[in-house]
């Protein structure tokens, strides 16, 4: 019996478990057991573009109403109906919130499996496919942790700061990085400090301003309210991962013509999330990121091994830099699951902790 954990569609804090029977394999079908996943601002906003992104799309539910989460973790296949994938392979990738998954698997080398299932096949790529550990080189088993809450995130960051530096970061000389704490705008940040000819800029509220400044890797941290005191006299561009009307606001408005570009990235405000297109703004038209485009693009220039070699690269260095102020948590069950993510949508999770959840409880 597959064991699920669920959300409203239409309002993330209406939460049930439910239940699926399991069904027999059918010929390259694989049986998945869920083991770990992370927990972050990333899936709140998921769930908030769930309709508009067609995150629901990837792990269907008999009732409409309710929705399966995606979210980043590991998994053992536990049964195999595919001549080329053995049994007690350890994947990592993209899982609903519960205890099993089933995928019709494709594209199998040494490299990983792909969920070729009918309705995934007009999602991006990137999130159907399952990444063998053993053939992975971002994978360190005693990391399984890191990998899971600041992978996913770190991978957006890599190719927010890949695609702006392919602009030439719009031949701006600052970036404004809004929700300065999450871990999205955490990893940008540090990526573009390694750009001497940067300053980089974090907005962040006042509760977790110390933590920010602490950090290291952002030049000037400035509380929300005091937006229009930062300096304008330079080109900017502005990264929302915020997704705060009121926020995106006051930074067009400061801005106006500096602004040499405003990408959307997210809505770690998601309460506050409105219109992300922002209506009528002074400066640029905000841009949604997305980034599976980027990815295509430099996995065809670097090829795939070449962009997972300097993403792994990146990665590796980063989380010896995280090691020096994010400390896990690892809520166990669907009871703590439940709670954890109640936590998250009311901003009670602190920036400096990580949530790698297990879903099995211990007999």
């Amino acid at each position: 019996m597959g064991k699920y954990f669920e959300v409203d569609r239409s309002d993330l804090h209406v939460t049930r478990r439910a239940e699926d029977e399991p069904s027999a394999l059918r010929p390259g079908q694989v049986r998945l057991a869920v083991d770990r996943f992370a927990l972050t601002a990333n899936n709140v906003t998921y769930g908030v573009f769930g309709g508009a992104m067609k995150y629901w799309d990837f792990f269907p539910t008999d009732d409409p109403t309710y929705g399966r989460i995606p979210v980043w973790g590991f998994a053992d296949v536990v049964e195999s109906a595919h001549d080329d994938v053995r049994v007690g392979t350890r994947l990592y990738g993209y899982l609903p919130m519960g205890d099993e998954l089933v995928i019709d698997a494709g594209r199998v080398d040494a490299d990983g499996l792909t969920d070729i299932a009918e309705h995934r096949r007009p999602m991006a790529p990137a999130y159907s496919r399952y990444a063998n550990c053993s053939a992975d080189p971002g994978y360190r088993p005693d990391r399984e942790a890191q990998q899971m809450v600041l992978s996913p995130l770190f991978f957006t960051s890599f190719m927010i700061d890949d695609l702006l530096g392919d602009n030439g970061y719009f031949g701006a000389a600052s970036v404004v990085l809004s929700s300065a704490s999450s871990k999205t705008s955490i990893g940008t940040a540090w990526l573009a400090k390694e750009r001497p000819e940067l300053r980089v800029v974090g907005l962040t509220s006042s509760t977790n301003r110390a933590f920010v400044a602490g950090l290291g890797c952002y030049d000037e941290v400035v509380e929300y309210p005091d937006v229009a005191d930062l300096d304008a006299g330079a080109s900017t561009v502005y990264v929302d991962v915020a997704g705060d009307p009121a926020v995106t606001a006051a930074v067009h408005g400061r801005f106006t013509d500096r602004l040499a570009h405003s990408m959307i990235v997210g809505a770690s405000h998601w309460d506050r999330a409105g219109d992300l297109g922002g209506g009528e703004l002074p400066g640029p038209t905000r841009e949604m990121f997305f980034a599976p485009s980027q990815i295509s693009k430099r996995s065809g220039e670097w090829g795939a091994d070449g962009l997972r070699e300097k993403v792994a690269t990146s990665f590796h260095a980063y989380t010896e830099w995280t090691d020096g102020w994010l400390t896990m948590s690892t809520p166990t069950g669907l009871g703590e699951i439940e709670r954890a993510f109640g936590e998250l949508l009311e901003g009670r999770v602190p920036p400096s902790v990580g949530l790698a959840c297990t879903v099995v409880e211990s007999a």
